[in-house]
């Protein structure tokens, strides 16, 4: 079925343009897509639904303005571009999404989801709020038993567990491609700039393609175990806290221009989330999803010894000299395990800086200049 163009399509970037007509081709394929924000979402439930999960734009300040018409300027900058790309029509996956799947995460964005409910087909998981609860478990296999209830009526297929093992071992397969691709940082000197590793890593998600994107991942770590990196006298910076696409230019740009190197990316986006492996061999496919997507070390759990577990164990791992925490403007769960991390950090004799930042670039040159005086220290 031939799709339509947002109206304002003649006026988007080329970029833009052709992430509209490489989801339009999908879907005019036949393939029915879904979006997803965070993490915690189980995309093998959509693998297994041959249902394309694709992560919905949100990185960007260009759409607060449009989000600012209905939500409260003073929230996250995450959740106010997610909904303003959805509202401008200027977000490809957003516009022909059939559904969008959240997570009950932070508040603001529980509250969001409400509006963007006015939008599209929005399903909403509720997440328990610590893992280590007796009920948390249960809880969340009944959460994803739900989600693929959900989609089985919504597109009118069956989710056998044979499909679930099937998509898990998939994902496993990514997941440990894109691992390798991280862990060649644990070298020294680094090999990978930070900002081209991130880049690639969030570029990789929109091969729609699953083999072809572990191909891919394969390649380029091939590629760069064939080259030496240059020898540099690099400060080995690991970045925790909140997701930072976002910022990334000014942020981990920043850092690269004073002579750091980010090694690793601790935060959702990077290795946390991903060594998340389903048990594809466990007596219960529901419940190793569960499993392996609790793991996620997220400040919305409380408590959360999984993240303050992680990062004394990355630090080792990546060799790492100093630690930036990284928060957006009211994300309330990091912004307060700030002092928690800060404690960590004295206690494993490592440097720690947090910066609170957003969307905007109204603080770039304060970074820029607290980031050289902290890598000056190390």
């Amino acid at each position: 079925m031939e799709q339509q163009l947002p109206k304002n399509f003649e006026a988007y970037a080329e970029g833009r343009k052709n992430g509209f007509l490489k989801i339009k081709s999908v879907k005019e394929s036949g393939r029915n897509v879904a979006g997803y924000f965070c993490t915690f979402a189980p995309l093998e439930i959509f693998d297994a639904a041959n249902v394309l999960a694709v992560s919905l734009c949100g990185m960007s300040g260009e759409t607060i303005p449009d989000a600012e018409t209905e939500l409260p300027k003073n929230i996250c900058p995450l959740v106010k571009s997610s909904y303003g790309f959805a509202l401008a029509e200027k977000c490809p996956y957003t516009y022909y999404a059939d559904m969008i799947v959240g997570e009950t995460t932070c508040d603001a964005k529980k509250k969001m989801y409400e509006r963007l409910g006015k939008l599209k087909d929005m399903y909403v998981m509720q997440l328990p709020q610590g893992v280590d609860e007796a009920y948390a478990k249960p809880m969340m296999v009944k959460e994803v038993k739900l989600l693929a209830k959900y989609v089985e009526k919504k597109f009118g297929v069956t989710i056998t567990d044979e499909a679930l093992r099937k998509a898990a071992v998939k994902r496993n397969e990514y997941r440990h491609a894109l691992v390798e691709l991280m862990e060649l940082q644990t070298e020294v000197p680094a090999p990978v700039p930070s900002v081209q590793l991130y880049k690639f890593m969030d570029s990789i998600k929109f091969n729609f393609d699953l083999d072809a994107a572990i191909a891919s991942v394969h390649e380029l770590v091939a590629k760069i175990k064939a080259e030496k990196a240059p020898k540099e006298n690099e400060k080995r910076i690991m970045v925790t806290g909140c997701p930072i696409g976002g910022v990334l230019d000014k942020v981990v740009g920043a850092i690269e221009n004073n002579g750091g190197r980010v090694v690793c990316y601790e935060n959702c986006s990077g290795i946390k989330a991903t060594r998340c492996y389903v048990d594809t061999d466990a007596p219960d496919i529901y419940e190793a999803l569960a499993d392996a997507y609790m793991k996620i070390g997220c400040s919305v759990m409380t408590p959360n010894p999984r993240r303050m577990e992680n990062i004394p164990n990355l630090v080792n791992e990546f060799k790492v000299d100093g630690i930036i925490d990284v928060t957006l403007q009211t994300c309330h769960t990091y912004m307060i395990e700030t002092r928690a991390v800060r404690k960590l950090c004295e206690g494993i004799g490592k440097p720690y800086m947090s910066l609170e930042t957003d969307y905007s670039h109204s603080d770039d040159g304060q970074i820029d200049t607290r980031i050289a005086a902290f890598l000056e220290t190390i």
